[in-house]
C-alpha cells in the first residue's frame, strides 16, 4: 500500500509500504477519508512527542470501509462503512474506573502507538473492537463528515464540562475547525448569543456564515468592549480557548462574567507556559476547565449529531487532496487559507 510516513521531525513522505496483515479477531480498513488536525501539526513539528514512533504512520481522524474482518470477528463485516475512536483506554484504572478514561493512565492510540490513517489502509487491533471503538455509519453520511465525527467528539467532551444551556453568552476563541464545531454545538446546546474572536479574516467570515451571532477581529477591534457591550456589563457566561496561543490566555479569562466557566480546550506546545493572571479566577470566582480527547459515548453522539444534520461537519472541509499530496496538504492545513483539510487515499 501506498502511506505518509513520518519519519523523524519536519520529515513526512510519501512512499510504498507492507500492507498491514491482521489476526482472526482484527479489521483491515480501506481509509477512504483522513482529516489533518492542529495535533497532528504538531506531531510533524516536532512540538508534540507523547506516544509519537519514528518512522510511524500518524493521522487519527477517519473513516472508511471494512476490506477484510477476522473470522473471529462478529459484529463487522467486510463492507461496513464505519468511524473510530482512536483512543483506546485500559478500563481498569483509577480514571477508568471513575468516568475518565478520555484520561486514562494507560491509555494508547491510533496515529500513536499504533500506524494511523494517512494510508490506504489502517489496521484495527481487536481491542477497538470489542470495546465499543467503531460506529456504523449511516448509509448517506459521506465519509468526510463521518472522518470529522472524531474531532465533534473532541468538542462534545470538552462541552460536557460547561454545562452550557439556554441563554448563555458564549465566547469562542478562534474560528479554525474546532472553534465552528464549539460553535455548532453550543448553539444545539441553546445558547443565545455566540461571539467569534478570529483574527483571520476569511475564517471570522466562515463561522458568521455557520451562524457566529457576532465576529470579532481582535487585532482592530475589543473583543472585551463587544463582549461587556453585548451582556450589559457583565461578561460571557462560558469561555472557550480554541487555539492554543499563550498570548491569548488572559483575554480570555478578562471576558468571562463572575463566576463563568472557561476552557482552556486546545492544547499547547511543549514548553509553551503561559502567564495567567490569576487575580482574574480568584476574584471573579472562575471555574477554569481543560479538555482532553474523548470518551466512547462521544463519538456515538457526534455520528448521530451529524446524521440529524444538528452540526454540519461536512461544510467544514474546505480543501481535498489525494495521499501522494500529503505534504501540500499539511501546508495546506497550517497556512491559515483552509478550514479543514482531507486527504482521500
Amino acid at each position: 500500500m501506498n502511506a505518509g510516513i513520518l519519519n523523524r521531525v519536519d520529515e513526512l513522505i510519501y512512499t510504498e509500504t507492507e500492507t498491514p496483515s491482521i489476526n482472526e479477531s482484527e479489521l483491515l480498513v480501506r481509509v477512504k477519508a483522513a482529516s489533518i488536525c492542529g495535533t497532528d501539526l504538531r506531531i510533524y513539528h516536532g512540538k508534540k512527542t507523547k506516544g509519537v514512533r519514528y518512522p510511524s504512520i500518524i493521522g487519527h481522524e477517519f473513516a472508511g470501509e471494512i476490506a477484510e474482518a477476522g473470522a473471529q470477528v462478529s459484529a463487522f463485516k467486510e463492507g461496513d462503512r464505519i468511524c473510530v475512536d482512536p483512543v483506546l483506554p485500559c478500563g481498569g484504572c483509577f480514571y477508568c474506573l471513575n468516568g475518565m478514561e478520555n484520561v486514562c493512565q494507560n491509555r494508547v492510540a491510533i496515529g500513536y502507538e499504533y500506524d494511523g490513517c494517512f494510508a490506504e489502509y489502517v489496521r484495527i487491533p481487536a481491542k477497538f473492537i470489542t470495546q465499543g471503538n467503531i460506529q456504523q455509519l449511516p448509509p448517506d453520511m459521506s465519509f468526510a463528515a463521518g472522518a470529522l465525527a472524531e474531532p465533534l467528539s473532541c468538542v462534545i467532551n470538552g462541552q460536557r464540562k460547561l454545562d452550557i444551556t439556554v441563554g448563555d453568552t458564549v465566547v469562542i476563541v478562534g474560528a479554525g475547525p474546532i472553534g465552528i464545531m464549539h460553535m455548532m454545538v453550543a448553539k444545539a446546546s441553546g445558547a443565545s448569543t455566540v461571539i467569534v474572536s478570529e483574527p483571520n479574516a476569511m475564517r471570522r467570515n466562515t463561522a458568521a456564515n455557520f451562524g457566529a451571532d457576532i465576529t470579532v477581529d481582535p487585532i482592530s477591534e475589543s473583543l472585551r468592549d463587544t463582549v461587556l457591550t453585548q451582556t450589559n456589563g457583565l461578561g460571557a457566561d462560558v469561555v472557550i480557548l480554541a487555539i492554543g496561543n499563550p498570548k491569548i490566555v488572559n483575554d480570555a479569562l478578562s471576558v468571562a462574567r463572575k463566576g463563568g466557566r472557561i476552557s482552556m480546550f486546545a492544547g499547547f506546545s511543549a514548553g509553551e507556559t503561559p502567564p495567567v493572571d490569576v487575580n482574574l479566577i480568584h476574584y471573579n470566582e472562575l471555574v477554569v476547565v481543560g479538555a482532553s480527547a474523548l470518551q466512547r459515548r462521544d463519538q456515538k453522539t457526534a455520528v448521530s449529531l451529524i446524521a440529524s444534520s444538528a452540526v454540519a461537519v461536512e461544510r467544514l472541509v474546505t480543501d481535498t487532496y489525494p495521499l501522494e499530496e500529503i505534504r501540500e496538504a499539511f501546508s495546506k492545513a497550517e497556512s491559515g487559507d483552509a478550514i479543514k483539510v482531507v486527504l482521500v487515499p
